[in-house]
């Protein structure tokens, strides 16, 4: 009997010892905005022309474009990633008004222009010179962005954690306690909204006056230790 005491009185005496306190945490969210204003786009304009005898579809096509070379003559070094190299031709069926008639067949030859640009004052001649020879694009919010939008995703991640840590902070006066180091951070993305333009729509002919506003959110989920 004696041999059990020391182990039951040694289970006794830690019983009566306090719990080591684990130390608080906090978890919360934080969120970073930066609002800034496109400063480049990216366009494509299309040379399309039709004709039963595919010769004459290419030549119309390649008399368009050495017209818009010459027009934008004064702005080609000022075009990045400039591509118009490539033409394609290809053939479709013209539906008759009359039963019985074979369909016609004729030819389509199209040529593509794309390029980008950092200075958004070449937008509106460029369209401009683009309307005037009857190149189809779409002018749409994708097309537009910023030349350092690395950049801006960084700065709103930096003020999602600031403000994560911000947050802590408030939390912790509350409590007495001080906000300690991070012990995990979840970052949860970006979001661009769509912003506002004039120009939508194929040959819309009026002049861009304002691309609009756009913004970068940045989330963070953090949890911190609380002293």
């Amino acid at each position: 009997m004696t041999k059990h005491r020391f182990p039951l009185a040694l289970a006794a005496a830690l019983a009566t010892l306090p719990a080591a306190a684990s130390a608080g945490e906090v978890s919360l969210n934080g969120e970073g905005i930066v609002r800034y204003e496109p400063d480049s786009a990216r366009f494509q304009f299309t040379v399309t022309a039709e004709h039963p005898d595919a010769a004459k579809a290419s030549e119309q096509v390649s008399a368009t474009m050495a017209e818009w070379r010459q027009a934008i003559g004064d702005y080609r070094n000022e075009l990045d990633d400039y591509s118009d190299a490539h033409l394609s031709v290809y053939t479709r069926m013209v539906p008759t008004r009359e039963q019985g008639q074979d369909p016609e067949r004729v030819s389509v030859a199209s040529q593509t222009v794309s390029f980008s640009i950092n200075d958004l004052d070449l937008l509106n001649p460029l369209i401009g010179e683009a309307n005037k020879l009857g190149l189809q694009y779409h002018l749409g919010s994708h097309q537009f962005f910023h030349s350092d939008e690395q950049g801006l995703e960084r700065e709103a991640l930096a003020r999602a954690i600031a403000d994560a840590r911000s947050r802590c902070e408030f939390v912790a006066r509350q409590l007495d306690q001080r906000c300690g180091d991070v012990v995990t951070l979840n970052v949860n993305g970006g979001h661009r909204p769509v912003p506002m333009m004039r120009a939508e729509s194929k040959m819309a002919g009026d002049a861009v006056s304002s691309v609009g506003p756009r913004e970068i959110q940045a989330t963070v989920s953090a949890t911190f230790e609380l002293d």
